[in-house]
């Protein structure tokens, strides 16, 4: 098993997150590191996490607040040379630990391409229940409804 963890995504580490890549059979299914990061970089509601095994750079998730309730998981990637090893299921479960921590969060989103022969089982495994196709019809969208929180 891994030891990852969740970490900024800053000046130090950029490019290592940049070079990160997927299986080429992958590819459809997610966008480059490099537009995730534009992405967070120029959208006030993402926040990019670097995904770490121990000290090294293995993956990407990014999110973004798109109300104070509701939580988009845009972005989810493990290099293919780090796939298979528990490491995304170990991160997931940390981000989706960290979102939970937000004050009047109610819903946490996440969309797949309904071709992905992993995505529908592996996010079903933490909790999400898909709800149909986004509204662009192009992916299926899965979803955790939270409990409200009391403090």
């Amino acid at each position: 098993m891994s030891n990852a963890t969740l970490r900024a995504v800053d000046q130090h580490n950029y490019e290592q997150i940049c070079d990160l890549e997927v299986f080429e059979e992958q590819e459809d299914y997610v966008a480059s590191n490099l537009w995730s990061l534009v992405q967070a970089s120029y959208n006030p509601t993402c926040t990019a996490r670097a995904i770490y095994d121990q000290e090294l750079p293995v993956g990407l998730f990014l999110w973004s607040a798109e109300t104070p309730r509701k939580v988009s998981i845009w972005r989810f990637m493990v290099d293919k040379q780090h796939q298979n090893r528990g490491i995304g299921r170990e991160a997931l479960g940390l981000l989706l630990q960290e979102l939970r921590q937000i004050d009047g969060l109610a819903r946490i989103e996440i969309c797949y391409h309904p071709a992905n022969p992993v995505a529908g089982e592996f996010y079903a495994s933490f909790g999400f229940a898909e709800t149909g196709m986004d509204e662009d019809g192009e992916d299926m969208l899965a979803v955790i409804e939270l409990p409200p929180r009391h403090s």
